[in-house]
């Protein structure tokens, strides 16, 4: 099973677990002092590489098309701005908002691997 909707899935429920464990620490440090918030960014890749054919290079010298193994999610520091005193930057309601935003995106890709799956059950046992 290597097509590439599979691939996008599973890098995409990869991302969500790191999104999730992000996340979580920045709740858990919304009362420490000069904590910035951590971002994962990752859609701009998925973007370009959605927009992208997807061509497996047989050999160094040839040209090739990036696969998804090239695009990796990167956890970034928001240092621009401060809502706390103490130099904190965690917005709890946001960071509540996203949470719940990534458990969704989470399950609507969960649901999509079990209908991948399902449906490769189907074949195999017709």
């Amino acid at each position: 099973m290597s097509d590439y909707s599979y691939e996008l899935v599973k890098k995409g429920l990869d991302v969500a677990s790191l999104r999730q464990k992000a996340i979580s620490s920045n709740i858990a440090n919304v009362n420490t002092s000069n904590y910035k918030v951590n971002r994962v960014e990752f859609e701009k890749y998925l973007t370009e590489a959605t927009d992208r054919i997807v061509l497996k290079k047989t050999h160094e010298r040839h040209i090739g098309i990036r696969g998804l193994d090239d695009f990796v999610p990167e956890v970034k520091k928001r240092e621009t701005t401060s809502l706390n005193e103490n130099g904190n930057n965690v917005d709890i309601d946001l960071e509540m908002t996203e949470l719940a935003a990534n458990e969704i995106y989470y399950n609507i890709l969960v649901q999509q691997l079990n209908s991948k799956l399902s449906s490769l059950n189907y074949v195999i046992n017709r």
